[in-house]
């Protein structure tokens, strides 16, 4: 459903048939004198027989023909609170079948401080609102229609940039892990992010013949069963008036992953096409942080294979030279995402010398055994950024807990043949030595934290900020990352 916002020029409400209303936390409206309704009485009594106060939404029928929103505003709602609520009301007028609604009795919202949480609530609304309906040959043309009555004009209606920035971040991150297969593959992902560069962003695409002469062999092996190409591709923003260093993400951008020779179970299968979600947070990052002129420095590395098992396609047992010069024993194909992000994270480190390196990644099942579909894992060699991740989570509700990287658990990714295998095969701590394998290619020292987003990226239900599929989870995290410790 599409949602459109009309500021109306007059208060000729005797046509609306449906109305709403902020109130305070004991449903007393905020000015009923005001609303230029007939029944302002048979309101009053409504309300104050309302019996479930722990409801935010009350639901009145008026007449035959009209209804009545109301929508319980507590003055001490954080942003995630507001936010919310606007998801909540959507979820609300979407399974009535509301499709055209009315606010009145805006006059509140002229206190400059309202001007934040109306831009709040409408911002809860458009995350809850998307839906990925690209390939449904009947099309929904259903709209709904927010028309907002507003004594002083001096107000706007979603008045901040930063708003619309990171809806947009946002959905084009749930875009790109929404489309199949055979749609976004790699040639195409990278076709998609040349396009970027409208936004101001300088966008580098290295090709396979770039990458097997800087000695990529770690993410090349990945791809080379596919007939399609791998790359690597740096965006990067210069939004800072100092040539300080940049913030790095580096993103796992599998677009399919069948597990290779070392062939995953036909079962659900199919949802490998998410497999390229940390490539994709990455790139919604990126978008937002372009469209918002984010005053900061900040590179994007994505790595983008297709991992398929063709006759090309790489052997367990193969042992091949990465890009830092170590030398990895694959025993199992489907181990490739790590693969893919030692290559990135050494070149990252190498070519952007950052301030710190964050990679995401739906990099093991085993996480999800840990932590369900509630936490990302968080790996780090940095209390620091530890801690300000965590933070940044709990404010946006992409929440992260810290697993445990230790020397002792490099035994078990040690290989007899090369310098590490690139799974271990004593069984237990799969999340762990996935990351303490990742930690490996950090060559420098620099701060480094690692999401293993496998549990967050994609739900099979509706959360509180968003619809089934597509999460976006990352962007929200990332963003208010740099906003509350680097800009």
């Amino acid at each position: 459903m599409s949602i459109k916002f009309n500021i109306l020029k007059n208060k000729d409400l005797k046509n609306t048939k449906n109305y709403a209303l902020f109130c305070n936390d004991d449903f007393k409206i905020l000015n009923l004198k005001d609303l230029g309704l007939s029944n302002q009485t048979l309101i009053s009594d409504l309300i104050q027989n309302n019996k479930d106060k722990k409801k935010n939404l009350l639901h009145l029928n008026l007449n035959k023909k009209q209804n009545l929103l109301i929508i319980k505003k507590n003055d001490n709602q954080d942003s995630l609170q507001n936010e919310k609520l606007g998801a909540e009301f959507y979820d609300f007028i979407n399974s009535n079948l509301i499709n055209d609604l009315t606010f009145i009795d805006l006059n509140f919202l002229e206190k400059k401080s309202n001007q934040k949480f109306i831009d709040e609530f409408f911002h809860g609304i458009e995350l809850k609102a998307y839906q990925f309906k690209k390939y449904k040959s009947k099309k929904d043309n259903k709209e709904f229609k927010i028309n907002i009555y507003l004594k002083e004009k001096k107000f706007k209606l979603n008045s901040s940039n930063r708003f619309k920035s990171l809806l947009s971040g946002i959905n084009f991150t749930k875009d790109l892990v929404s489309e199949p297969g055979n749609i976004l593959h790699p040639d195409e992902y990278a076709k998609r992010l040349s396009s970027l560069k409208k936004f101001g962003l300088k966008v580098n695409i290295l090709d396979e013949r770039k990458l097997k002469n800087l000695g990529m062999n770690s993410l090349l092996g990945v791809g080379q069963g596919s007939i399609r190409g791998s790359y690597l591709v740096s965006l990067e923003w210069n939004g800072a008036k100092n040539k300080s260093k940049p913030l790095a993400f580096v993103g796992k951008g599998v677009c399919f992953d069948t597990g290779g020779i070392s062939l995953k179970p036909a079962k659900f299968m199919e949802d490998m096409t998410y497999d390229m979600a940390g490539s994709a947070v990455v790139v919604g990052l990126m978008k937002n942080l372009a469209l918002r002129k984010a005053k900061v420095n900040a590179v994007g590395v994505v790595g983008l294979v297709e991992n398929m098992p063709g006759g090309n396609a790489q052997r367990p047992g193969d042992i091949v030279k990465s890009y830092s010069g170590k030398t990895i024993e694959i025993l199992n194909t489907d181990a490739e995402g790590r693969l893919v992000l030692a290559d990135a994270l050494t070149y990252t480190e190498r070519k952007f010398k950052p301030k710190f390196i964050i990679d995401l990644a739906t990099l093991t099942g085993a996480i999800i055994v840990s932590l369900g579909s509630e936490y990302a894992g968080l790996f780090s060699n940095d209390d620091k950024l530890s801690k300000q991740l965590y933070d940044a989570g709990i404010k946006v509700e992409e929440k992260v807990w810290r697993m445990p990287l230790h020397k002792n658990y490099d035994k078990l990714i040690n290989s007899k043949n090369a310098d590490m295998q690139n799974i271990n095969y004593q069984g237990g701590a799969g999340s762990t030595t996935a990351a303490q394998f990742l930690q490996r290619f950090i060559l420098n020292k620099t701060p480094w934290a690692h999401l293993d987003i496998a549990g967050m990226a994609f739900s099979k239900y509706n959360g509180a900020l968003n619809s089934w599929g597509a999460t976006g989870f990352g962007v929200r995290l990332l963003n208010k990352l740099i906003e509350d410790n680097y800009e």
